[in-house]
């Protein structure tokens, strides 16, 4: 593990101002590394100086001055310099820096498993869980859970890259009105049993048979209110778990959630935990939360009103922030009549939640609650685990169950987590809000303060992909600058059919790029760049913005794309092959006389920088990376890669290495690209973006 060189100038200034001053660094402010802005000034500067002056009564170029005479050798370091305006500049011994880093690269280019650990002297963080995607096992996912797997995921790459432990969970809502509907458009619209279900299972591709029955089951009720009477019983037989209802729902949600994983692998997503709503049901969760809910009277019971009956949670949020919403996974019938919740006029005036409806069953608010206490370990229950599935590098998938099983033993430790990331669009913010002040209600504040919500807006489509996927353009739909979606009506675009229609677009072209390509490695390849295309266009943009998705930006091989970034790595990759068979050397061999060869070029010689720009560009992905989990917003990563790549495709423009004459100019120009390929392909695999063997 190589100590970052930003850690070591902090060091080295630290022990400095120890030294010269007598200051304890405790109490001394941090200590800020930024970049220099010219490589002609020096490669880092501290301005700590300026934080200094007052405290030490002196200007800050002649802190700066005693500053830099007085921090000695540091590793990776030749000389330190103070600016008359009272930056002190650091120059990095360039040969070794790039050394050291290609030295510490894995030898192939590929990211190595655990590319970063907690800093010396820290002890191991607590477990974060992550729980993303969380697909109603209703129907097909769609292209907006595309964008929450794509953030869920890469968030959970970045945080173990920077040595947190990370549990990544999958909520599965079994017993959602979402399930209820199809068990609903199965019995009451098709007269199907749970023997006529398997068949249509096993015979069909059956998340997209659901899909269309969702959309039939939501007409069927527009048609006649009454009918929502049907679908509160059948949640009420789900609950219960003992009903053919119950079975039908079981069966129905097993299989689409085998066909999610399977959507889901093939963006490079995987999991380590399905969470299933029964089983909080079950195992008498909620039924634990509510006791110490109502203990702590943070939820009470309406005797009058339009919520008679309900029991309910008064809302502690300013009366200016955005009121309550209906709920998203159900359908408007008021809460105290049809078992779902209604857009609750008396939410806005009485600031107050249903968690339990007057029926007695519990709205999905009151089941999250129950499983945000479990994953702080704070419900004192657990769930019981069985075997699942296998991941796509052959991990065992875990699921919870509500009986004990052969294999439990095996299973690693679940929940008790230090911090929990809730990935969910941004309308449940609200709801959210919910899940910290139950926490805070039942005195745990801390686990309140490390539940973030991590939001995102919605996706839409642009009126060409639209079109290209086959929808209609309405006159209403062609005066807006995008066109808005509805799996509920039946117009979402399945995300399976995304992809594929990616993968056709990027086959075609492969295939005219590289015309000895056999087909089925075309279509490998195709399938590589539809996911770069997809995961790239998802993570680019703030969290906080509607993306439009345009099929032909997103698989645009010369702009902001993730095929862009796949084929400088590409790229990067054919000069290594070449350079072999050109000269009979492996990689490694030719790389290996860079300690003692001449390094004018890479050290600026004759003014230019290029060659140290990119190594030092593509050094800074541990700190980019830091930055985007600081922030929360995955957007800094992706603005960062297409960055380095440009960086990239400027110097394989302007510069020779496969022709160069010269030997030292030749092996130190591919020291500099083997650099970018390795931190590129690290800096892919937190996005979830392989790299193709061909473009």
């Amino acid at each position: 593990m190589i100590l970052p060189i930003h850690d070591r100038i902090r060091a080295a200034t630290l022990d400095a101002v120890e030294r010269l001053y007598g200051l304890d660094r405790a109490t001394l402010p941090p200590v800020v590394v930024d970049y220099a802005p010219s490589r002609d000034l020096g490669d880092l500067a501290v301005p700590i100086a300026f934080d200094l002056a007052r405290r030490l009564r002196k200007a800050p170029r002649l802190i700066a001055q005693e500053l830099a005479g007085s921090v000695g050798a540091v590793p990776g370091v030749a000389r330190v310099e103070a600016t008359a305006s009272g930056y002190v500049n650091w120059f990095l011994d360039r040969p070794q820096f790039l050394v050291e880093r290609l030295m510490a690269a894995a030898p192939d280019g590929r990211p190595q498993a655990a590319p970063a650990q907690p800093e010396s002297g820290r002890a191991t963080p607590a477990k974060t869980i992550v729980e993303h995607t969380a697909i109603n096992p209703n129907k097909a996912a769609h292209i907006g859970h595309l964008r929450n797997s794509a953030l869920g995921d890469t968030l959970g790459r970045l945080l173990r890259f920077r040595g947190v432990p990370v549990e990544i969970q999958n909520y599965i809502d079994d017993t959602g009105v979402q399930v209820a509907d199809v068990v609903v458009g199965f019995r009451e619209l098709e007269g199907k049993d749970l023997d006529a279900i398997r068949r249509i299972a096993d015979t069909t591709r059956f998340d997209f048979y659901c899909w269309d029955l969702y959309a039939r089951v939501t007409e069927w009720y527009a048609g006649d209110r009454e009918r929502l009477k049907i679908r509160a019983a059948t949640l009420h037989d789900l609950e219960r778990g003992d009903t053919d209802a119950a079975a039908a729902a079981r069966f129905i949600a097993d299989r689409i959630v085998r066909r999610h994983l399977e959507t889901m692998a093939r963006m490079n997503v995987d999991y380590d935990l399905l969470t299933w709503e029964g089983d909080i049901l079950r195992l008498q969760f909620w039924a634990r939360a509510f006791e110490v809910l109502k203990d702590q009277g943070a939820v009470a019971l309406q005797t009058q009103g339009p919520l008679a009956g309900c029991w309910v949670m008064k809302i502690d949020e300013p009366a200016d922030e955005e009121p309550a919403q209906e709920d998203p996974k159900n359908a408007g019938a008021p809460a105290n009549e049809q078992g779902t919740e209604k857009v609750v006029d008396e939410d806005v005036e009485t600031r107050e939640k249903v968690i339990v409806r007057s029926n007695g069953t519990v709205t999905y608010v009151g089941k999250d609650i129950a499983y945000q206490f479990w994953k702080f370990g704070v419900l004192g229950r657990d769930f019981h685990y069985r075997p699942f599935a296998r991941t796509s590098d052959g991990r065992v998938l875990w699921a919870t169950t509500p009986e004990e099983t052969p294999d439990e033993a095996a299973h690693p430790p679940f929940g008790r987590a230090g911090s929990v990331y809730n990935v969910i669009d941004v309308r449940q913010s609200y709801l959210q809000k919910l899940l910290k002040q139950a926490l805070v209600a039942i005195g745990h504040p801390e686990q309140a303060a490390r539940s973030v919500h991590f939001s995102y807006e919605m996706v839409a489509l642009s009126h060409a992909t639209a079109r290209q996927l086959g929808y209609e353009i309405s006159e209403a739909d062609a005066a807006r600058p995008f066109v808005e979606v509805s799996g509920r009506k039946g117009l979402g675009v399945k995300a399976d059919d995304l992809l594929d229609a990616l993968a056709r677009k990027a086959e075609a072209e492969v295939v005219k790029r590289n015309p000895d390509l056999p087909p089925a490695e075309a279509r490998r390849v195709a399938e590589m760049i539809a996911v770069a295309a997809v995961r790239y266009f998802m993570v680019r943009y703030s969290r906080g913005k509607v993306i439009v998705f345009d099929i032909d930006e997103a698989l645009n091989f010369e702009g902001e794309s993730g095929p862009y970034l796949q084929y400088a790595v590409v790229r990067a990759n054919n000069i290594f092959q070449k350079l072999r068979d050109r000269e009979g050397v492996s990689e490694q061999a030719l790389l290996a006389g860079l300690a003692g060869m001449p390094a004018g070029e890479l050290n600026g010689e004759g003014g230019a920088q290029d060659l140290w720009n990119l190594a030092l560009e593509a050094a800074r992905l541990d700190e980019v990376a830091e930055q985007a989990v600081r922030t929360l917003e995955l957007s800094v990563l992706a603005k960062y890669v297409f960055g380095v790549a440009q960086t990239f495709n400027a110097f394989y423009h302007r510069y020779q290495i496969l022709n160069e004459e010269r030997q030292d100019l030749r092996r130190w120009r591919a020291a500099g690209v083997a650099y970018f390929r390795a931190q590129m392909t690290r800096a892919l695999d937190l996005m979830g973006i392989p790299v193709p063997p061909r473009m």
